[in-house]
């Protein structure tokens, strides 16, 4: 699907599953997502994006490293959002990277070619992400990848408690960049 220098950006696959589980499911890895979780959680989300990618031709894709194929982590693009919320229906980014490769500009560089796909390949004015506001190594990426702070699109994530701190959503978004010669210049 994409190839960067250092990693594949592909469609999930059933064997995926239970190395995604065993990768992100860890107490670092869940903090900002409620702690580790059932193995069937993970199943289901793969299984999401396995339906985003058959419906829209992409999603937040499986992330091996091109060198060996190992699964690194996960990063690409879906129809996100939820019900009620100012983000629904937008193109979220999303990635979570495997603890071994933090700090190593993976997560950048595969969010970079998801946002550049994006761009080439859907109608869509903007790409969203969010997060909550205490993960800043995932909001400080969204400011690298030149991501702006959108507090009118702030919202409760409703899988989470209303109280809990994992339902207080930021969101970074980019807008699609103006084709040079658009504005009459």
């Amino acid at each position: 699907m994409i190839l960067t220098e250092r990693l594949h950006l592909r469609p999930w696959t059933e064997a995926d599953k239970p190395v995604f589980h065993a990768l992100v499911n860890t107490p670092a890895m869940m903090e900002h997502f409620g702690g580790p979780v059932p193995a069937e959680r993970h199943y289901a989300i793969i299984d999401t994006q396995m339906a985003q990618q058959a419906k829209y031709g992409h999603c937040m894709w499986a992330a091996t490293l091109r060198e060996t194929g190992e699964l690194a982590g996960v990063c690409g693009l879906r129809i996100g959002g939820h019900p009620g919320t100012p983000v629904m229906g937008d193109l979220e980014i999303g990635w979570r990277f495997g603890e071994r490769w933090w700090g190593h500009g993976l997560a950048r560089e595969a969010a970079a070619a998801s946002i550049a796909w994006g761009w080439a390949n859907t109608p869509h004015p903007r790409i969203s992400a969010w997060t909550v506001i205490g993960n800043s190594r995932s909001w400080g990426l969204m400011l690298r990848l030149g991501m702006v702070r959108r507090p009118d699109l702030d919202f409760r994530h409703p899988d989470y408690p209303p109280d809990s701190p994992q339902a207080a959503m930021i969101v970074y978004a980019i807008d699609r960049p103006v084709a040079a010669g658009a504005n009459g210049t």
